[in-house]
């Protein structure tokens, strides 16, 4: 019998001390019970106003352009850019790559189904509403695709939240975990509203894409931590195996 190590105790014990899966469930309810009401908006007409009001609520002047001085458009372009394919795929790899290094192979397995998940279901939505991008002001950035849900907000929502998660694993102290979620949220939450600010999203867009990532990032939590169990245990069982004995 191979006695084991004490690397591969720490990621058991971590683990323990992940975010409750009945509050991650609750907070997958009450995320997509929001969505459902948002598409539910858009499909009706009922949201309308709110689209309207919400993109030209910062925009000044007959050519409607985003209230402030030139930073402030810059600093929105790069707040708004980590919700990019480019760097929240790189982000997605800096991470998993440090969490194989922490041996949490477990967090990495459900980081990983998560964000590929995430991917497929807003791409099925989108597909599914086939809505335009508004043009009831000018685009202050290049955009491309059907506009419901914003990419930038589900996709975002999914990977922080799902990063913020997988980190607090590592803290045996609540307020800590809860920190890392609440920052995670904050960021998230700021990357949607930059799409509306930059005029390529409607509000309605933002709010369905945040609550649908978030959603689907605690639901991963919740449902996928025993089967990455199963895998991360698995890959040991491999690794041991073919690992040259002395």
């Amino acid at each position: 019998m191979v006695e084991a190590s004490p690397e591969r105790n720490l990621p058991q014990r971590t683990r323990s001390w992940r975010i409750s899966p009945r509050h991650a469930l609750i907070a997958a309810m009450a995320s997509w019970i929001g969505f459902l009401f948002v598409v539910w908006l858009v499909m009706t007409g009922n949201g309308d106003a709110i689209d309207s009001a919400g993109l030209l609520f910062w925009r000044r002047g007959a050519d409607l352009v985003p209230a402030g001085p030139q930073w402030l458009l810059e600093a929105v372009r790069d707040l708004t850019a980590l919700g990019g394919v480019l760097l929240r795929n790189l982000v997605v790899i800096g991470v998993l790559a440090a969490l194989l290094f922490l041996r949490l192979k477990r967090e990495a397995v459900v980081l990983a189904a998560t964000v590929m998940g995430g991917w497929l279901v807003n791409s099925l939505v989108k597909l599914a509403v086939g809505r335009p991008r508004p043009l009831i002001v000018p685009h202050m950035t290049d955009a491309g695709g059907q506009s419901f849900p914003s990419g930038h907000s589900f996709n975002s929502a999914v990977i922080y939240i799902a990063i913020a998660l997988a980190f607090a694993a590592m803290s045996p102290r609540r307020s800590v975990r809860w920190t890392l979620i609440a920052s995670a949220v904050s960021l998230s939450i700021a990357i949607a509203i930059s799409r509306v600010w930059l005029g390529v999203h409607f509000p309605t867009d933002v709010a369905a894409g945040w609550l649908g990532g978030a959603g689907w990032a605690f639901l991963a939590s919740a449902l996928l931590n025993k089967p990455a169990k199963v895998v991360a245990e698995q890959a040991d069982d491999v690794l041991e195996t073919l690992t040259p004995r002395a």
